[in-house]
């Protein structure tokens, strides 16, 4: 029985970890049909800050990884935060923290809900 079918049972003994290890696993799709991309980025200096941009400016979502440069240099990480900022303000995108590892970076247009309200 392959992995897929395991976990697509209804067998209640499910590991979750080895499942979300190979959640990617799946042979990916044709990206041809594919409006926008999420692509992810570990931020490590300004060379990646221009990638940031000219990806969101393409249309793409940014999922920036931060804990690298926040466990180096957080003066360095707050002045390439606002830059990105400003950047993405430019083009009527967006920026937020989603966990403390990483920030979303959306392009034009595409707005991110910074706190949930209620209903």
């Amino acid at each position: 029985m392959s992995f897929f079918q395991k976990v697509l049972s209804k067998d209640d003994n499910i590991d979750v970890e080895e499942f979300l290890n190979n959640i990617d696993a799946v042979e990916e799709e044709s990206y041809e049909d594919a409006d926008a991309f999420v692509k992810p980025l570990l931020l490590q200096g300004d060379a990646d800050k221009a990638i940031i941009i000219a990806e969101v400016k393409k249309g793409n979502f940014m999922l920036v990884n931060i804990s690298d440069l926040a466990k180096r240099n957080a003066i360095k990480l707050r002045d390439m935060i606002n830059e990105l900022k400003q950047e993405t303000d430019l083009i009527d995108g967006d920026i937020a923290r989603i966990s403390h590892d990483h920030v979303l970076i959306t392009p034009s247009k595409v707005k991110i809900v910074k706190r949930r309200e209620v209903a």
